[in-house]
C-alpha cells in the first residue's frame, strides 16, 4: 500500500487495540496537534485525509499548549487504566521541547501517552533550518534528544523502511504496564511526506494482549511465610492496585486476613474511605491514623506502589526495628526495592493468590479493632476540618469539604500540585477507585486543568472537578479553550492564595520565612512584601470562554458549585482562601534540608528540628 509515512503512522495507530480479561479497548482513541513546519504536510494532512474519510477512526482535537496536550494524554490514560491513550504531534523545535515536562510526568506515573514531534531534514539539503539546534558533535542530534531520557521508548525515523519495526516496538512498550511510560517517535519533516510501499499486513487491526502475571510460587510461598509471622501486619496500596482493577481483590484479602489498609496518592480510591480497615493516606501527607500503624507494622505489604518518599516519609514511617517488606509489582524495579522480598506479578493476581495461600490466618481482634477505632477517630478530624468557621476567608481544607459535599460518589477531583495535593490526601473521602485523580508523582505545576480535560474525555460520563491554586492556573491554564472548544463539561475551582501556598508553607518550615512565595508588589525597601497584585483570574477564565462564578464565602462556594453542576460547558468557581490556615497535621516528616549554618535565628530552629527528624530515618537493609 502506497503511503506516506505521516499517512501509514495515521492508519496504523488507529488498528492498534489492548485486551485484557477478554474486553477489547482502542489503544490510541484520538489525538492531540499543534501544527508548525516539522508536522503540518505530514501528520498534520494524514489526520485531515483521515478525518474526512472516517471521522471517529482518529478523533483529532486542537491543543494550545504542548506540555498541556501529554498531561491531558497523561490523564486519560490513568482514567483508563493505562488500556487506551491519546497520541500527540508537535512541529519540531519549541513545540517539540514543550512536551518534554509532559514526557516526564508520564514516565515517573507510569502513564502510557505516545509523542510524534517532526524533527530536522532527514536529507540535510536545507540546513540549518528554522529551530534546527545545529549541534557541532553530530548532524544527527536535535532538541528532540531532550525527550530521550524521559521516554520509555526513542527512535527516529530516518527512513520510511524503519517504520514498521518502530512503530511496533512503540506498541510494545505503550502495552507493556512493566515499562509503560512515554514514547517518543522522532519523524524529520521531510520523511513524514515522503511516499513508501508499505506491506499491507502493517495496516491489519492488531490486538495487544495485556496479561495478568502470575507470581512465582517460590516467591509466593517466601511472601506467605512472611505474612504469617506478623503480628502487625500493613497493606500500602498504590497506583498498581486501581490500574489492575484489583480493589476487589484488595478488600477480600483485607476482610478475611483482618489487615488494615493505608493508601498512597496514586492508590487512593482502594479502599472506600468509610470501610473500617481503611486507615486512609500513608506517609508525609498522611493520616495520624495510617502513621501510627506505619510506625508500628512489623510487616508491611506494598502493593503497586514504588515507595516514594512521601509515602515511606523520607523512610522514617516504618519505626519497628525488625520490619519486613513484601513488595507486589509488576515491575521488578519497583519489588525490589526496601529488601523486600519480591513478588513480581499482577496486584490483582497476586491478591488472589494471597488470599488463597493465607486461609485460615487472621490477625487479633483488639489489633483490628483499634484499626476502626482510629480511622473513626481522623475522620472525625476531616469532618471538624471541613467545618472550621475560619473568618473572614474559607481555609482550604473548608474548600475541600464542600467540594467533597458536592461530588457525588463516582465524581472525579483532579489536581497535581501546591498544598492542595497533600490536604485532599488525608482529607477527601473516596467512594470509587477512580473517584480521586492527583499527580503527585511528578506534581507538576499546570496538570490540572489540561489534565482534567483528558479524565472528562476518558470518562464522559462522571462530574470532574478540577481543584487549583492560583500558581497553577498562572502556570497553564490555555487547555480551558481546548474544553470550551470541545464542549466538553468541567467544573473548575480556582482557589485563590495569593501566591505558592505550599512553598510558601515549606519555606516557613526550613526557616526561609516564606521568601519569594507571595505575589506582592515591590515594597519601599526593594522587597516583594507589597500589597496584593491587583490580578483578577475570575475575569480570565472568563475571557477564556468559562462560565465563571465567584464564592466569597463556604455558603457562597456551596451554591456556586451547586449551580456549576447545573451549567453547561467549563464552569469556574472562584474562591479566595486563607493560606495561612494549615491543614491537621500527619505526625509525619519529609526529608527537605535545611542550611547547616545562618545569621538567622528561624533558620537556626529549623535546623535543629530537621536534625531530630533525621534521627527517625533509616535504610530499610
Amino acid at each position: 500500500m502506497r503511503l506516506t509515512v505521516g499517512q501509514a503512522v495515521v492508519r496504523f495507530l488507529a488498528a492498534q487495540h489492548t485486551e485484557r480479561d477478554g474486553v477489547e479497548h482502542r489503544l490510541i482513541e484520538g489525538w492531540f496537534g499543534i501544527f508548525g513546519h516539522g508536522n503540518v504536510a505530514g501528520l498534520g494532512q494524514a489526520l485531515l485525509e483521515a478525518e474526512l474519510t472516517d471521522p471517529d477512526a482518529v478523533p483529532y482535537r486542537q491543543g494550545r499548549n504542548e506540555q498541556g496536550m501529554v498531561h491531558a494524554a497523561a490523564g486519560f490514560a490513568r482514567m483508563r487504566n493505562r488500556m487506551s491513550t491519546l497520541a500527540c504531534t508537535t512541529s519540531i523545535g519549541p513545540g517539540a521541547t514543550n512536551m518534554v515536562t509532559g514526557a516526564a510526568l508520564a514516565t515517573v506515573n507510569r502513564l502510557p501517552v505516545l509523542l510524534l514531534p517532526g524533527d530536522v531534514f532527514a536529507t540535510r539539503v536545507a540546513n540549518p533550518v528554522l529551530q534546527e539546534l545545529e549541534d557541532p558533535r553530530g548532524f544527527d542530534v536535535s532538541v528532540n534528544d531532550t525527550l530521550r531520557p524521559v521516554s520509555r521508548f526513542y527512535d527516529r525515523i530516518w527512513r520510511a523502511q524503519q517504520l514498521p519495526s518502530a512503530l511496533l516496538g512503540a506498541m510494545r512498550v505503550l502495552t507493556d504496564p512493566a515499562e509503560t511510560g512515554a514514547v517518543t517517535l522522532a519523524l524529520p519533516q521531510d520523511v513524514q511526506a515522503e511516499a513508501y510501499d508499505f506491506p499491507d499486513p502493517l495496516f491489519r487491526k492488531r490486538v495487544w494482549h495485556v496479561p495478568r502475571t502470575l507470581p512465582e510460587p517460590g516467591a509466593l510461598a517466601r511472601a506467605v511465610a512472611i505474612i504469617r509471622s506478623a503480628r502487625r501486619p500493613l497493606i500500602i496500596a498504590g497506583g498498581g492496585v486501581i490500574y489492575s482493577e484489583a480493589t476487589g481483590a484488595l478488600r477480600s484479602l483485607a476482610e478475611a486476613a483482618g489487615i488494615p489498609v493505608a493508601e498512597t496518592q496514586a492508590g487512593k480510591g482502594s479502599m472506600r474511605y468509610d470501610h473500617p480497615l481503611a486507615l486512609g493516606a500513608v506517609g508525609a501527607t498522611g493520616t495520624v491514623a495510617a502513621n501510627e500503624f506505619a510506625r508500628d507494622a512489623d510487616v508491611v505489604i506494598g502493593v503497586g506502589t514504588r515507595w516514594s518518599d512521601f509515602t515511606t516519609a523520607s523512610r522514617s514511617a516504618f519505626a519497628d526495628p525488625t520490619v519486613r517488606f513484601v513488595n507486589v509489582n509488576i515491575a521488578s524495579f519497583d519489588a525490589a526495592k526496601h529488601s523486600g522480598e519480591a513478588v513480581v506479578a499482577d496486584a490483582r493476581a497476586a491478591l488472589e493468590a494471597l488470599l488463597d495461600a493465607l486461609a485460615g490466618y487472621r490477625t487479633d481482634p483488639a489489633y483490628r479493632e483499634r484499626a476502626g477505632e482510629k480511622a473513626r477517630a481522623w475522620d472525625a478530624t476531616v469532618e471538624r476540618a471541613y467545618h472550621l468557621g475560619n473568618q473572614p476567608l474559607p481555609a482550604q481544607s473548608e474548600v475541600i469539604g464542600a467540594v467533597n459535599d458536592a461530588a457525588g460518589p463516582r465524581d472525579v477531583v483532579v489536581c497535581a500540585a501546591g498544598s492542595m495535593p497533600g490536604d485532599l490526601h488525608k482529607l477527601w473521602r473516596t467512594r470509587d477507585p477512580k473517584g480521586y485523580h492527583v499527580e503527585y508523582g511528578f506534581s507538576c505545576m499546570g496538570y490540572e486543568i489540561a489534565g482534567g480535560l483528558g479524565v472528562k474525555l476518558a470518562a464522559p460520563d462522571r462530574e470532574v472537578f478540577v481543584m487549583v491554586g492560583d500558581g497553577s492556573y498562572l502556570m497553564m491554564s490555555q487547555e480551558l479553550v481546548t474544553a470550551v472548544q470541545e464542549r466538553v463539561k468541567l467544573i473548575v475551582v480556582l482557589v485563590q492564595n495569593h501566591g505558592y501556598a505550599s512553598i510558601g508553607r515549606l519555606s516557613a518550615s526550613v526557616g526561609a520565612q516564606r521568601f519569594g512565595t507571595a505575589y506582592r508588589y515591590r515594597d519601599q525597601d526593594g522587597r516583594l512584601g507589597g500589597t496584593v497584585l491587583p490580578v483578577d483570574l475570575a475575569t480570565n477564565a472568563a475571557s477564556l470562554g468559562a462560565t465563571v462564578f465567584r464564592a466569597g464565602t463556604v455558603d457562597e462556594l456551596r451554591q456556586a458549585l451547586a449551580k456549576a453542576r447545573e451549567t453547561d460547558g467549563v464552569t469556574v468557581v472562584h474562591v479566595d482562601a486563607d493560606p495561612m490556615v494549615d491543614a491537621p497535621a500527619s505526625d509525619s516528616w519529609w526529608d527537605v534540608p535545611v542550611a547547616e549554618t545562618s545569621r538567622l535565628e528561624t533558620v537556626r530552629t529549623a535546623y535543629e528540628q530537621y536534625l531530630d527528624g533525621k534521627r527517625g530515618q533509616r535504610d530499610y537493609l
